[in-house]
């Protein structure tokens, strides 16, 4: 922790320190000794293991629950207090803080400062930067290459989302380039990776030409001599950077061939350099992860890994919680909870599941995320949703915002084209699952969804009388 701001810390604050970002920073800075503290309005399973590791958590926004150390003015230079954007400025124990003069930092401030001085491979994107950054860093971790990441999601392989270096010196960092607030604009990478860039956070942007303009100032923002890897068709070929493009398709430098499914498994050929690598396994499903590797791999071929060692790490990837994860997978019964949000990720998980499972009748269940982006996408949600043969749609889990008037999940509920759909809550999600006698049941959304992904499971398992 080189930095001026950073080397000098004894104490860290997170206002939000449940948030998969933030608390990937909460578990780093406890890891050096520090002594770690914050806020957060909801108890989960994660800040549930953050007080486990020894992080202490208020979820109170009161003035009397702050800790201790920030009543200390003698000791103000030692404190780090770092929020989130998504909580609201006006937030109580944000402005505390303010008035009691601490400068405040946003995690993708601190992000930038952490990286800024070693070898840093950023990986943004709408879609796709989460399991991207993770099979990168299993890729330089199964390859001997210290690394330390930052993940946007808790990796399965390693059941956390934060993976720590075993040295100190030429440590390579991993860390996903959020879009969200323009937070990826704080990193100077050495190897950016774009992986898509699809309208969204509106709220934000305005438009997707404002949000295309973001992308591209994040691909400028590359340390001289860095290397620029993006999917081919995205609009990055004018950049002066080196530059690398991957593709299932076959105009593009790095790209997959012979993809075929075997046993649920994904088997595909690579070629790049005038070389055809053959035979890559990913035993994680899905086509649109088949070029998640393409990009992981154009990565670690870039930072000179061989190329069997990339092949046996992308086999051993296992995933990222909640991105296609499987929660029951049985003769009887397939069920896969995934973080799907936006309407082409609906489209990507969806039509990974009708080619796995032919034949198979599909229900899904999906909480919108946020009012506004209902607003915004209601047609690519229903376009996306008819794909399905049963629908159960529950109400929007608003996150940041307030109500938007007129806005609400019937407005997509209405557009969706099929004749088995059903408007669901929370409370009775589990009767109308077992209620159904598809096949295949996915639960999607990046909402609270994933707090009854057990009650469906546990309902599924008595209902098909699974491994009892």
């Amino acid at each position: 922790m080189s930095n001026p701001h950073l080397h000098k810390i004894k104490y860290v604050y997170l206002v939000g320190v449940g948030g998969i970002g933030m608390s990937a920073l909460a578990r780093f800075f406890n890891s050096k000794g520090l002594t770690v503290s914050g806020y957060d309005k909801t108890r989960t399973a994660l800040t549930g293991n953050l007080e486990n590791e020894g992080i202490d958590i208020s979820y109170e926004d009161n003035e009397d629950q702050l800790p201790a150390f920030l009543d200390d003015a003698t000791i103000q230079k030692e404190v780090l207090v770092i929020y989130t954007p998504a909580i609201p400025l006006d937030h109580k124990g944000i402005q505390v803080l303010k008035n009691r003069g601490f400068d405040l930092f946003k995690r993708s401030e601190v992000l930038g400062m952490l990286t800024e001085n070693h070898y840093t491979i950023a990986v943004g994107g709408t879609h796709g930067k989460t399991t991207t950054s993770s099979m990168v860093a299993h890729i330089l971790r199964s390859s001997g290459v210290p690394c330390t990441a930052f993940l946007g999601g808790i990796a399965t392989n390693y059941q956390t989302n934060l993976l720590l270096s075993p040295v100190d010196e030429n440590v390579a960092m991993v860390v996903e380039a959020d879009e969200f607030d323009r937070s990826f604009l704080k990193l100077n990478p050495d190897i950016s990776v774009i992986t898509s860039i699809d309208a969204d956070h509106l709220d934000i942007y305005g438009n997707a030409e404002s949000m295309v303009s973001a992308y591209s100032e994040f691909a400028g923002k590359l340390k001289p001599g860095g290397v620029l890897i993006f999917k081919e068709g995205l609009p990055f070929n004018d950049h002066e950077d080196t530059i690398i493009t991957y593709s299932i398709n076959d105009h593009a430098t790095v790209t997959a061939s012979s993809i075929r499914i075997d046993n649920h498994t994904y088997k595909f050929d690579i070629n790049h350099a005038g070389e055809c690598y053959k035979n890559f396994t990913l035993t994680w499903p899905g086509r649109h992860n088949v070029e998640n590797a393409l990009a992981a791999f154009s990565v670690a071929r870039c930072m000179g890994v061989e190329v069997e060692f990339i092949k046996r790490a992308i086999e051993s990837f296992t995933g990222v919680k909640r991105r296609f994860e499987y929660k029951i997978c049985d003769d009887k019964v397939i069920y896969i909870d995934d973080y799907a949000h936006h309407p082409s990720e609906l489209e990507a998980t969806i039509s990974s599941v009708r080619e796995l499972y032919p034949g198979e009748r599909v229900l899904g269940i999906f909480q919108p995320h946020l009012f506004s982006r209902t607003r915004d996408f209601a047609d690519g949600f229903a376009r996306s949703l008819s794909m399905l043969d049963e629908l159960i749609l529950l109400d929007i889990y608003p996150a940041r915002e307030k109500p938007i008037q007129g806005i609400s999940s019937e407005l997509i509920f209405n557009k969706v084209k099929l004749t088995d759909k059903k408007l669901g809550t929370l409370a009775n999600i589990t009767d109308l699952v077992t209620q159904s006698g598809a096949g295949v049941i996915l639960t999607l959304g990046a909402g609270d969804i994933d707090t009854v992904t057990e009650n469906i499971k546990n309902a599924l398992i008595n209902k098909y009388s699974i491994g009892i």
